[in-house]
This record gives C-alpha cells, sequence and structure tokens, in this order.
C-alpha cells in the first residue's frame, strides 16, 4: 500500500480513522503519564523477590474484614482512611522499598502518590492487587496478622 492508497481508505473510513488517532492519542498519554507518576507497578514475582531480598514493607490498604480473609504474607494491614504517610507505622519505611496493595490496583496508586510526595523513595503498587496475587497462584494468611 503506498501513501495515496492510504490517504484513500483514510478519506472514505473518517470515523475509523478518528477512532484509531484517538486510541493512539490515549495510549501515548497513558504511557507518559506512567513514566511521571513516581511509582512503579510490581507484578506478584518480583514482589516476593523484593520481599525476600530487600526486606520491602507490604502494606495491605483493603478493609479490615477483607485482610482478615486471606493477605500476603507479612503484610500490613492500613485501612485508607487512615492512611497518614507520617504515622508511626510508615514514616521509619521511609528508607525501605513500600510496596501499597489494594484489591485492584487503583486505591494503592492513589496512596503511592501520597508516599512520593510525603518523601519516600522506594514506593511500588502490586499490579492488578490482590487479585493479581491469586491469579500467579501465590498463598494467602488468613487472619489479623
Amino acid at each position: 500500500m503506498n501513501f495515496e492508497e492510504l490517504l484513500a481508505f483514510l478519506g472514505r473510513n473518517q470515523m475509523l480513522s478518528l477512532v484509531f488517532a484517538a486510541l493512539t492519542v490515549a495510549i501515548i498519554v497513558n504511557e507518559i503519564s506512567r513514566l511521571f507518576r513516581g511509582f512503579k507497578a510490581l507484578r506478584p514475582a518480583e514482589l516476593t523477590v523484593l520481599m525476600n531480598r530487600e526486606n520491602a514493607l507490604v502494606v495491605d490498604l483493603r478493609p479490615s474484614a477483607d485482610y482478615a480473609k486471606g493477605h500476603i504474607p507479612g503484610s500490613k494491614n492500613v485501612l485508607m482512611s487512615q492512611f497518614d504517610p507520617e504515622s508511626k507505622q510508615l514514616a521509619p519505611a521511609k528508607a525501605l522499598p513500600v510496596v501499597l496493595v489494594c484489591k485492584t490496583g487503583s486505591t494503592a496508586s492513589d496512596a503511592a502518590k501520597r508516599l512520593k510526595k510525603a518523601g519516600f523513595a522506594n514506593v511500588y503498587v502490586l499490579d492488578g492487587g490482590i487479585g493479581g496475587w491469586l491469579q500467579a497462584d501465590l498463598p494467602l494468611v488468613k487472619g489479623r496478622g
């Protein structure tokens, strides 16, 4: 296909061309925003390595009842309504990797932004949240921790 044929196709399929252009722009904007958000998404396998090698603090932001039904071994439960980067539970971990976990990953992203703003250097979010952990067939611990 040459350039003239491409232009003719785009002219005949204006709506398709518009949708394609909009999707392309959306993908580019999303990728650029990922670069500048200040934290990284971790896959479950990467989280296990970080926990074992660098003593990462894993903070589970889900409600206490969900946490008690099953959580990542060694994680600490902090309710999002009580989430404070300067709390006695989080402040000592400024130099450690901190991994935030929620149900799907979106609540953890908001908390990660707050940690970065408070000066935490190594902030991560579990990609896919606790659901991603389960999909990777990794174990959960029941109880309050």
